[in-house]
């Protein structure tokens, strides 16, 4: 049976009687910021980019829709075309597109700049969720209601 990475396990054995004892923690335990994921339910590079969020401490709640929803979504939360990827999320108020990782998340909600979100385009190489794949460099996008990018991250 696999264990998601999103469920830490830490054990302490008890040799007293030959018992053991283990505590479980729990993606409800989370206490970071909640992300909100629209995804297909298929996609299996999202549920990694999943755990990645979760293992980093993010709750996350995941919404699995068919295609022509995550379109939508993705319009409706003002992604460029260019900029998309496999999956949207939203949190505190930010889109983040595709596989940025966790780290450049937690900038972007510490530096509160005035854009409307980060996007990974299309699903490099070596991002979060994307291990499998053979590394590539890429950059996080941030991007903004009028259009304008820039680079926030190079990976």
């Amino acid at each position: 049976m696999r264990v998601p990475k999103s469920v830490w396990i830490a054990a302490a054995v008890l040799v007293a009687g030959g018992a053991a004892l283990f505590a479980l923690r729990s993606p409800a335990e989370a206490t970071g910021p909640v992300v909100e994921v629209v995804k297909s339910p298929t996609c299996g590079c999202c549920e990694m980019w999943v755990d990645h969020m979760r293992d980093a401490g993010f709750r996350v709640k995941v919404r699995d829709v068919d295609y022509a929803t995550l379109t939508a979504s993705r319009a409706g939360a003002g992604v460029p075309g260019d900029l998309s990827s496999c999956h949207t999320a939203t949190v505190d108020g930010y889109t983040i597109e595709g596989h940025v990782p966790a780290a450049d998340v937690r900038r972007l909600l510490a530096e509160r700049p005035h854009i409307r979100g980060l996007s990974a385009p299309g699903m490099p190489g070596g991002s979060p969720g994307m291990e499998s794949a053979p590394a590539e460099r890429y950059d996080v996008v941030a991007f903004d209601a009028s259009g304008r990018r820039s680079v926030w991250a190079r990976h």
